[in-house]
């Protein structure tokens, strides 16, 4: 999976020029399109277009200040409709328009190229295992709030907070599988991921009941499962789970990540000062990697480097 997460990149560098076609990605990396953007995003700690975006600029950059070619002709070559297009996101990047910057020489930003690899750190033993589900519903509450990488998401907190006691009460009472009583759910995010993005948010149960009126409903197809389980400091030991799940137990085993609702089970401590949580994840087996992948036996965790 490294080796062939490292020929993706390849391919990007060799192709800043042109249309890069996600899927043809995918193909290069042995997985679904759907996947690679989940593992760029977590290792990179950026959405993949935002990486090529940025890539595009950093040489284009290179080459407004070369003054070889007039700027439009470098704004066609790196994807750019119209001068005033790429001068708005060559702005954006680095903080100055491309004629001021070829006129003054001003130093520009730069997006270094990307290179995964292994480093051995005996990481901790991570608690999981995989289940088969069938069917099931999501019922709840629902709303639709942005995407936030770092830090609390206040959106869903003041959504939850507005939410009656007794309603979280009748709801609670449905709840008649794993995982069981109150779960945060989401659910159709931006397969970007960038910040900013919305997605549906389900402050539900999983449950085979009738939904009471005026519930939202979300089917969920029979698949299968990978369940996560971590113990400690709240919230650092969840935001940890989330991280080592993408960064260590995905390069390490033969699934790979498909697209459903992603639920967690919380539960804190009197105080709030500690916590027991489950992450369930849709998962499947990624059988052409099964030979190619890097094993669990060696503890290791993906990093990136420039």
């Amino acid at each position: 999976m490294l080796e062939r997460l490292n020929q993706a990149l390849e391919h990007i560098e060799r192709h800043l020029d042109e249309s890069i076609d996600g899927s043809r990605l995918a193909r290069i990396a042995a997985t679904s399109e759907y996947h690679l953007r989940r593992m760029f995003s977590a290792l990179a700690g950026m959405p993949l277009s935002e990486y090529i975006r940025r890539r595009r600029l950093t040489v284009a950059g290179a080459e407004v200040l070369a003054g070889r070619e007039s700027l439009l002709g470098i704004a066609v070559r790196y994807g750019y409709g119209s001068g005033e297009a790429f001068a708005r996101a060559f702005r954006a990047m680095h903080g100055v328009g491309p004629g001021e910057a070829r006129r003054t020489g001003a130093a520009l930003v730069a997006q270094p190229r990307l290179t995964f690899r292994l480093i051995i750190e005996g990481s901790s033993s991570m608690r999981y295992r995989v289940v088969d589900r069938s069917a099931f519903s999501v019922v709840g509450l629902k709303a639709r709030v942005p995407l936030v990488h770092v830090g609390p998401n206040q959106a869903i907190i003041d959504f939850v907070r507005g939410i009656e006691p007794q309603a979280l009460e009748r709801l609670e009472e449905l709840s008649d599988q794993e995982p069981r009583g109150i779960v945060a759910v989401c659910d159709d995010l931006d397969p970007s991921r960038a910040e900013g993005t919305e997605l549906d948010y389900y402050h539900a149960v999983i449950t085979s009941a009738v939904p009471p009126e005026g519930m939202a409903v979300l089917p969920v197809p029979a698949g299968t499962w990978a369940v996560f389980a971590t113990s400690g400091p709240a919230p650092e030991a969840i935001q940890y789970l989330w991280r080592d799940v993408f960064t260590e137990w995905f390069p390490s085993n033969p699934y790979r990540s498909r697209p459903g609702p992603e639920i967690l089970r919380t539960r804190f401590s009197p105080d709030g000062a500690e916590a027991d949580a489950e992450l369930w994840l849709p998962v499947e087996l990624e059988l052409p990697n099964l030979t190619e992948g890097v094993t669990a036996a060696e503890g290791g965790s993906l990093r990136r480097s420039s």
